[in-house]
């Protein structure tokens, strides 16, 4: 395959020599790097920062600011720059000639990439956990690249998009819910369900119960007929399955956690199991996940229409391995963070992130966490589009929650403290004392009475 197309990149160079308006439409489609001949880079490199400078640009100007560069010599002379002014009659079909040489640059760099990893790969030397990272880092690089032009709409075509998007909503809609379903009713009408594109953070302090409110999300979506696609960082899938079967039984947690079911729940546990194996969620228990098996893993699931939801347990524990020894560990969460939400956005789905809260939430009045608790990186509050904060006040020692009035035994609150694209605010949930079910909270009669009118 031929990987040039340096007639091309001489008519490019042409039409912008010789019309000032030739170069506005390829400045911001085109770098010096991605012409072939190093002559043209020379050139276009000149011409670029002629254009930035609002310098006028021909021919002569041309030819002075590559002395200026002490470059005009290496490349090719002022008799090969008016050379390449004449190739051209006018900057017709420039646009055209632009994204050909971008498609050429980028299949040298992916022949030059590739012909790297696998050379690495080869190497027993290399840890091939660094190869795959590279190999994830270069696709990134080359897709970014080549689709860097595909997102710039006119208002005609944004406005008939959002329509679009709302129409779609409008017919999804069940009971005002357009995004996949939470299980509990009044944190669907806060949020109106976990949108699609759209970064979940679900934070607490250990033991508040992030997994139990995480895989409680697995189920509910799971169960409304979405695929989810869950990456388990702290607990073995065994741990989790068990979760899920106490969740959706009424086996005693206790006996089952230490052998001692008895037969009637070992019967109920096979029945159980049954169902909950007809639910379409995929699990990965490797304990030294990246978020970049994260992303490549997703997307095999989407393209087998695998994956309506990810749930990623938890953010700390992301293998965070950088080459680049002056990251620090807030850098790495933050650029973990970015691949998240980046992911959401790149498969139209909801990515549901768990991670922890600093120590500082627990000298606060009653424990109650805040943004501001979010551990280790301003980023998880700035890329995330919803951010849920897990309070149980009853481990504070708490009877009544002040803000509620609600009794705190078996009480769960899910603080919305970010959301934006709707109301934040407090929503309230049920849940048994060993955690293993989360439901709709429902206040006892005795505090219905005595708050009756």
């Amino acid at each position: 395959m031929n990987q040039q197309a340096t007639e091309l990149e001489e008519a490019i160079i042409g039409a912008c020599l010789i019309e000032q308006e030739a170069l506005p439409l390829v400045a911001d489609k085109l770098r010096p790097e991605m012409f072939y001949d190093n002559r043209h880079q020379l050139i276009f490199a000149c011409l670029t920062a002629m254009y930035q400078a609002g310098k006028k640009i021909d021919i002569l100007t041309v030819k002075e600011e590559l002395v200026h560069r002490g470059n005009l010599e290496e490349a090719g002379g002022a008799f090969a720059i008016a050379q390449l002014s004449s190739k051209v009659a006018s900057s017709a079909h420039i646009e055209y000639h632009a994204q050909i040489v971008h498609q050429k640059y980028l299949a040298r760099e992916a022949v030059l990439g590739f012909n790297k990893l696998l050379a690495c790969a080869m190497d027993e030397t290399m840890d091939i956990g660094d190869t795959l990272i590279d190999a994830h880092n270069l696709l990134d690089r080359l897709e970014g690249e080549s689709g860097h032009q595909d997102h710039m709409r006119d208002m005609e075509t944004l406005m008939a998009d959002a329509l679009k998007e709302a129409e779609d909503r409008i017919a999804k809609s069940v009971n005002g819910v357009t995004g996949i379903p939470t299980g509990l009713n009044e944190l669907d009408k806060k949020t109106g369900g976990l949108q699609d594109g759209e970064m979940v953070v679900i934070a607490a302090r250990p033991s508040v119960g992030k997994t139990a409110f995480a895989l409680h999300l697995a189920r509910s979506a799971a169960s409304a007929g979405k695929a989810v696609a869950v990456y388990s960082l702290e607990m073995e899938g065994e741990r989790l399955a068990d979760r899920w079967l106490l969740a959706a039984s009424n086996i005693n947690p206790y006996r089952w956690r230490n052998g001692l079911a008895n037969p009637q729940e070992v019967a109920e546990a096979h029945t159980t199991s049954g169902e909950l194996s007809q639910l379409p969620i995929y699990v990965d228990d490797n304990s030294s996940v990246s978020m970049e098996h994260v992303r490549s893993s997703a997307r095999l699931l989407k393209s087998r229409k695998q994956c309506d939801m990810v749930i990623i347990d938890y953010l700390q524990l992301c293998d965070m391995t950088t080459k680049q020894l002056n990251r620090n560990r807030e850098q790495e969460v933050a650029q973990a963070t970015r691949k998240a939400k980046s992911l959401a956005k790149e498969l139209h789905i909801p990515v549901v992130l768990l991670s922890q809260l600093n120590r500082e939430s627990e000298n606060r009045p009653g424990g109650r966490p805040e943004l501001a608790h979010l551990r280790e990186s301003g980023a998880i509050e700035q890329d995330a589009d919803v951010v849920m904060l897990l309070y149980r006040p009853a481990q504070q020692r708490i009877t009544i929650d002040k803000e509620s009035g609600y009794p705190t035994e078996g009480l769960g609150v899910v603080i919305v403290a970010k959301q934006r694209n709707g109301e934040t605010g407090n929503v309230y949930f049920g849940h048994n004392q060993s955690m293993t079910k989360i439901y709709d909270y429902i206040p006892p009669l005795e505090y219905m009475m005595k708050h009756a009118r």
